[in-house]
């Protein structure tokens, strides 16, 4: 039996108690280490427009982009599901359009797409199963609709807010989706969402009772210093790590120490006194 990840795999580990770990991948050598290191899911995110591109949210993101990154992660992939992003607008120009736009994202090596929110997409997730497309959901903080809520805030605090999201995933499970992301929900809640579906949860800022949990992987590895979320827990310091090494690389220049000895290559003398 292969050892690869698929969807009923990700069901049954819901039905043992097995978590769900994922993480975001948007080139060939992270991916092939996210992978190597046991990642249930790979995510090539929207977040690359802030992680990759340096824009301040994810709204720029477009499909030609998920695109180009999704067919560099998938040659770096052995084991993990490959997810894609459906980002900003791709699934409310139309339903030829939302379909064209999975259906690439399919073609460059994703094995399902994940799609924000809840109204209005219920009947192209649908159209997009029948066509033979995964979908993952996503609700909660959803990051395209920033400007409609105000900001970064963490969402379904009052009862009305809780109510609508639970019935937001509850809607999803119906319509096909084969797991939901919750982003920044208080984890009581998200702890009551995961009890009522029978597919998969995965945490981002929504507690441990979800079944599964995802960040920015470089977020968790401290390469983005500025960025400090109360959800991301930092694995590691790399950016104090490459500037040392960039730093220790650029003084070597300066001095002569390198390239040395050891790091260039060597001729026959008889050869260069024939030129």
């Amino acid at each position: 039996m292969s050892d690869n990840m698929t969807i009923s795999r990700l069901e049954g580990m819901k039905s043992r108690g097995e978590k769900i770990s994922a993480l975001t991948a948007y080139d060939y050598t992270f991916a092939r280490l996210v992978d190597a290191a046991g990642a249930d899911i790979v995510l090539v995110g929207d977040s690359l427009g802030m992680v990759f591109n340096g824009e301040e949210n994810t709204l720029r993101v477009t499909v030609d982009d998920i695109a180009y990154h999704v067919k560099a992660v998938r040659k770096g992939i052995g084991r993990a599901l490959l997810v894609a992003d459906m980002p900003f607008l791709s699934c409310h120009l139309g339903m030829d359009k939302a379909l064209e736009s999975a259906g690439r994202l399919i073609f460059e090596g994703a094995e399902a797409v994940k799609i924000e929110g809840c109204d209005g997409l219920l009947e192209i997730i649908g159209k997009m199963l029948t066509a033979g497309i995964p979908v993952m959901g996503h609700i909660g903080l959803t990051p395209q609709s920033i400007h409609k809520f105000g900001g970064f805030k963490i969402q379904g605090r009052r009862e009305e807010a809780a109510r609508r999201l639970i019935d937001e995933a509850l809607k999803l499970e119906q319509a096909g989706v084969f797991s939901i992301v919750l982003e920044c929900v208080p984890e009581d809640l998200a702890a009551r969402i995961t009890e009522k579906l029978n597919i998969p949860t995965i945490g981002i800022g929504a507690g441990p009772a979800c079944d599964g949990q995802i960040l920015v992987t470089a977020d968790l590895l401290g390469l983005q210093t500025e960025f400090k979320p109360k959800f991301v827990k930092k694995y590691a310091d790399l950016a104090s790590v490459v500037k040392k090494a960039v730093g220790s690389y650029i003084e070597e220049i300066k001095t002569g120490a390198f390239p040395d000895e050891q790091h260039c290559y060597q001729s026959s003398p008889k050869h260069l006194k024939a030129i």
